[in-house]
């Protein structure tokens, strides 16, 4: 067709080409002067990082739509920034984002702005905003003058190379500001910003309450957040001037894609992208608990670590808002179910209002003290003062007046907390007394059944008395078969429960041992038997009819964690035997009890001793050289020898335990994980373990194997020589990590200066160098350069001292970052040896 004799076509043609001229062209990263953005069309960064555009947040069925800026790269969609946080558009088709009038301005249908910039106007030439790669979207000037950038003008995402600042000249803060919930961007009510004075980040509540500070900057992190030790994936950097004080951070690998988050939990969150997993790794979180948080739950909302979700509502109260509850937005709180009586006898038939007894609570802040001596004159003051919602009594009369906050359920472990009675209406609570009859019946059954009870326990002595050899065979027989069919009985329980799978109970054989027998085995998990506190539970020490000394592991905690932790140390510890593991006799499942007995050790744990300057003194060469070679055959034995190959993931000092002989013995399998026989690493979405002793490729990408535990027992060889944890700071400014330090010493032939000072009279030299030269060819950043456990001990236990010469460690911060040794790094031991001697 002939397109002059087409008008139609060729003014179509018009139109498009005016309107790409007026609008965005796909993937370019800037808006000038004569342009704009609307409807689907996004800016994206110059190398592909980040993509600018509307949107929609969460899952919202709502026309609200956003400017904002996400991850391009990442397949979960992810946002960083937003412009309009608190103005949302409903048609995307009529609003304009465009630069007018010297600021980048965001118009509705109306041509209303709804948000700016908000520049004094400029005469410095055109304009553009363009987004950068880094993040940062700015607003600049022909000359390239910056007049605005996103990176001061942050919502509640911190990006790598922004500053979190506090302008000294204008007393201003840049301050990260929660989202209210998942579906809105609108700010929350949880803010960090630096506090000028003392040098330190804080977490604030409703733009008033501080409940969480970082401590200050002593040089290298901030004191009250040990994990940044540990943290071999950020540079940090603390800056302070007259014109201000800022802090900053980078990272070591540009190619790790990573954010830093003010959550809408209340918690600034640290968080990695694994693309493996298409997942964000949370590498560290502050607080560290949910229930730490300012008034998560809101007002007469209660936090329980140990469930989820973490909020609920006390006894006669319902959620406020129960859409909000949904998003995980508790901030509203909770609103009675009954209004009180407030002392007006003529209402709900007379009935005044009573309290609920509520034990084991963190208490509210803010009580007032009453001058009363006794409870009962304590209930009767806040029972008859209407603005009273609950009294505690603990030798004086305390109550609270208005909304409760902060609120939290503790265990019956926790000896920490105190009773709180809560004010409610008569309702609420059932009150009827038992009636005469009851009351009679109550009796004579008590009655009946005490008769019944001694009539029990005279024919049972009786017949003991007449054949006490038979009956204790027949009671032995009964009781084997007894513990059997629970043990049975109670596994398939779990697997009812899909905690265990049918293969998992063939070939279990561990006995069960009822909650009563434990009971009285642990004096009722008395104090006095208590050995500890671990990550799922107290430990006590017990003792069964046998006379054998058990450790008893109470799981205290019902979280998903905890239940697949006892799966774990269930199924694998029952099916392994070794003289270097800890071994498990029995186990037990009682309503929401679930107990592990392990054999009793009573010299504890090993990091007890290493990290003790007194306990250490005990541990002299011979001792540690043996240690370090029972925990190599223990591992090797998980990897190779046993019946399942299994990575435990979680090794460190912690989890040796110590026999009477000093022998160690792995503990705490909650974490390993079976592989097939030949398969050399696995992914997990979700990464455990204790940092310190985690491997690179497992910390970043959850990558882990056999090589991962290889790692690990580096890091335990190397603080068992030296006495020092790798967590902890050094002389060397140019060490964070143990070991930083010990590549330090290596590189500059100073071998010897890592020796605990308590071994200086006991310690085999070439042994040392030995174990040294192992522990850094252990903990080396590639998995493929670290020996297998079985190269392991062929080394510790070989005479041969011509080992390779170990390269660079992992998560080393502040050598040069060649892999390279350098010109005086020993090339083998036989030469480091040589030259010991020659000192």
């Amino acid at each position: 067709m002939d397109n002059k004799k087409n008008p139609w076509l060729m003014l179509s043609f018009f139109f498009i080409c005016l309107s790409l001229n007026n609008h965005l062209s796909l993937g370019a990263d800037t808006i000038s002067a004569n342009q704009s953005l609307s409807g689907d069309q996004t800016i994206i960064s110059n190398g592909g990082n980040f993509e600018l555009g509307f949107f929609t947040p969460g899952n919202s069925s709502r026309s609200n739509y956003y400017i904002g800026m996400w991850y391009k790269k990442v397949s979960l969609k992810t946002i960083v920034w937003v412009a309009n946080r608190e103005t949302p558009v409903s048609d995307i088709g009529s609003s304009v984002l465009r630069i007018s009038d010297g600021n980048l301005v965001l118009f509705i249908e109306s041509q209303i702005p709804i948000w700016s910039t908000n520049l004094s106007p400029t005469s410095s030439g055109a304009l553009e905003a363009v987004l950068l790669d880094d993040g940062n979207f700015v607003l600049r000037d022909g000359s390239n003058k910056l007049l605005w950038q996103s990176f001061d003008n942050p919502t509640h995402t911190w990006l790598p190379g922004a500053k979190m600042a506090y302008n000294n000249r204008t007393k201003q803060n840049i301050r990260l500001i929660s989202w209210k919930n998942t579906e809105d961007p609108a700010p929350g009510l949880f803010a960090l910003e630096l506090q000028q004075i003392t040098s330190s980040y804080v977490i604030v509540y409703n733009k008033s309450q501080l409940y969480w500070n970082s401590g200050p900057w002593d040089g290298k992190i901030f004191s009250w957040v040990p994990e940044m030790r540990a943290n071999y994936i950020y540079k940090f950097s603390y800056v302070s001037n007259e014109n201000e004080s800022y802090f900053t951070y980078s990272l070591y690998d540009p190619s790790i894609i990573s954010r830093f988050v003010m959550d809408i939990s209340g918690h600034i969150q640290q968080l990695s992208w694994l693309e493996s997993t298409k997942q964000w790794n949370l590498f560290w979180s502050q607080p560290r608990t949910q229930c730490e948080v300012h008034a998560f739950c809101g007002p007469f909302g209660k936090c329980n670590q140990q469930s989820l979700p973490f909020c609920s509502c006390l006894k006669g109260f319902q959620a406020t808002s129960s859409n909000s509850w949904n998003l995980s937005d508790f901030s509203a709180g909770c609103a009675r179910k009954t209004s009180l009586q407030c002392g007006n006898d003529s209402l709900a038939n007379g009935k005044r209002d009573k309290f609920w007894e509520m034990p084991n609570m963190k208490l509210p802040q803010n009580p007032q003290t009453v001058a009363f001596g006794s409870s009962s004159e304590c209930e009767s003051t806040c029972l008859n003062y209407c603005s009273c919602t609950a009294y505690i009594y603990d030798n004086h009369c305390s109550i609270y007046v208005g909304d409760l906050l902060n609120l939290q359920q503790l265990t019956s472990a926790d000896t920490n907390g105190g009773t709180l009675y809560l004010k409610l209406a008569a309702s609420e609570l059932s009150d009827s007394p038992p009636s005469k009859k009851r009351m009679k019946l109550l009796l004579i059954i008590g009655i009946t059944s005490v008769i019944v009870l001694f009539a029990s326990i005279s024919m049972c002595i009786w017949q003991r008395k007449m054949s006490k050899r038979k009956e204790n065979r027949q009671i032995n027989k009964r009781n084997q078969a007894h513990r059997m069919l629970h043990g049975e009985s109670h596994v398939q329980e779990l697997i009812d429960l899909g905690e265990l799978k049918e293969e998992d109970e063939k070939g279990l054989d561990l006995p069960f041992y009822d909650l009563e027998s434990i009971r009285v085995a642990t004096g009722n998990f008395s104090d006095e038997n208590k050995l500890g506190q671990g990550g799922y539970g107290p430990v006590y020490k017990g003792k069964l009819p046998s006379g054998q000394e058990i450790a008893v592991k109470r799981l205290s905690r019902v979280s998903g964690q905890g239940l697949k932790e006892f799966k774990n140390e269930v199924l694998l510890i029952a099916k392994l035997q070794h003289r270097n593991l800890v071994r498990l006799h029995g186990y037990c499942i009682e309503g929401s009890e679930k107990i592990l007995l392990y054999e009793y050790m009573p010299n504890k744990s090993l990091d007890f001793f290493i990290f003790d300057q007194k306990q250490s003194m005990s541990l002299h060469w011979e001792m540690r050289f043996n240690i370090i070679l029972g925990i190599a055959r223990g591992i090797l034995y998980l990897h190779q020898d046993s019946r399942l190959r299994i990575i435990h993931r979680d090794l460190k000092t912690s989890n040796i335990l110590l026999d009477h002989k000093m022998n160690p013995k792995i503990s705490d399998f909650g974490l390993a994980r079976i592989v097939g026989d030949r398969q050399t690493e696995a992914i997990t979405s979700k990464v455990v373990g204790t940092h310190g002793y985690i491997s690179p490729e497992y910390a970043i990408d959850g990558i882990f194997s056999i090589k991962s535990d290889v790692f690990s027992f580096g890091v335990v060889l190397l603080e068992i020589i030296s006495g020092k944890r790798n967590t902890g700071f050094y002389k060397s400014e140019q060490a964070m990590s143990l070991l930083g330090y010990a590549w330090g010493l290596w590189t500059d032939n100073m071998l010897m200066d890592l020796m605990d000072e308590t071994l200086q009279d006991t310690c085999i030299a070439d042994q040392f160098v030995k174990c040294l030269n192992i522990g850094l060819l252990c903990v080396q950043s590639n998995p493929s350069d670290r020996p297998t456990m079985s190269i392991v001990i062929k080394m510790l236990d070989g005479e041969t001292v011509n080992l390779p010469a170990p390269k660079r460690p992992a998560f080393v911060i502040g050598r040069d970052q060649s892999s390279s040794t350098s010109s005086n790094k020993p090339e083998s031991i036989n030469e480091v040896t040589n030259s010991l001697g020659a000192r």
